[in-house]
């Protein structure tokens, strides 16, 4: 097995940033990829006007790229938030009105994985009144997932880079998914296995993916120290990602690394170029 067995997708949201946002389909296609995934990319606009979503379609579909992983709305992301859904008041009231968009828009391009962060805890408020707030929007998102053949991710963050993030192991982030399936009766919560993440909480990752994999619906990859491509820290990415298919992982593995002091198309020489489309 190796990196050439695995199912790859481009992040368009850290990779390819030098680039605008409806030129980024086209630059991942071009560098051999068949399928992207992205953050909201609408960083100041939980609904942003119908042309600006019909323009990222048509980018997308005139790439020949599948979008295969979409973020909720979270705020400043990148910067200084990580998520909505749990900030009471107006963050999390515009989380609510980005659900329907975000379905739909995934609907229109067959996206079927859609991730809600969970969002920072706010100092003066208590967290369980946070706690509760976040599972009566997750539970709108697993719904709204559902109708569009979804499922919804929950992602576990590192508090180093995200100290104010609650969701910083494996199984905090899968306590979240237990009780979400809990509350819909659906079981389309899944565990969003970010081996970058829980490699900086040092977690130990065998025995994650051991416990976790068969409630895993997506991995991300970045190597440690850095965030920079697989070969560029010290984790086994290789060995990991042949242990999770060893233990039944088949979904994608999202590219989710920084290029470093060079343009994103030539950040992937780690990967053959026949190894990059989709099978």
């Amino acid at each position: 097995m190796g990196f050439a067995d695995q199912r790859f997708n481009v992040n368009l949201s850290i990779l390819f940033t030098e680039l605008p946002l409806l030129e980024r389909p086209a630059a991942a296609a071009a560098a051999g990829f068949s399928a992207v995934e992205l953050w909201w990319p609408w960083v100041d606009s939980h609904t942003p006007e119908q042309a600006e979503l019909d323009a990222l379609k048509k980018a997308i579909e005139d790439a020949g790229v599948r979008l295969t992983g979409l973020n909720f709305y979270a705020g400043q992301l990148p910067g200084p938030d990580r998520g909505a859904l749990s900030i009471p008041g107006e963050e999390s009231e515009r989380f609510r009105a980005n659900i329907d968009v975000t379905a739909e828009f995934a609907r229109s391009l067959g996206c079927t994985a859609l991730n809600a962060l969970y969002g920072n805890r706010v100092e003066g408020v208590d967290p369980a009144e946070q706690d509760a707030l976040a599972l009566e929007n997750l539970v709108l998102a697993a719904r709204a997932a559902d109708r569009i053949g979804a499922i919804l991710l929950v992602e576990t963050l590192n508090r180093s880079e995200s100290p104010l993030y609650p969701l910083v192991t494996a199984p905090a982030g899968v306590g979240i998914v237990d009780k979400v399936n809990q509350a819909t009766g659906l079981g389309n919560a899944k565990f969003l296995m970010d081996l970058y993440h829980l490699s900086m909480n040092g977690e130990d990752l065998p025995r994650v993916i051991a416990a976790y994999a068969e409630r895993t619906g997506h991995v991300q990859i970045a190597d440690n120290p850095g965030r920079g491509a697989p070969g560029t820290g010290t984790l086994p990415l290789e060995e990991l990602l042949d242990q999770l298919a060893k233990a039944g992982y088949e979904g994608w593995v999202g590219l989710e690394y920084k290029p470093g002091d060079r343009p994103s198309a030539e950040a992937f020489d780690w990967l053959p170029a026949d190894a990059r489309a989709a099978r």
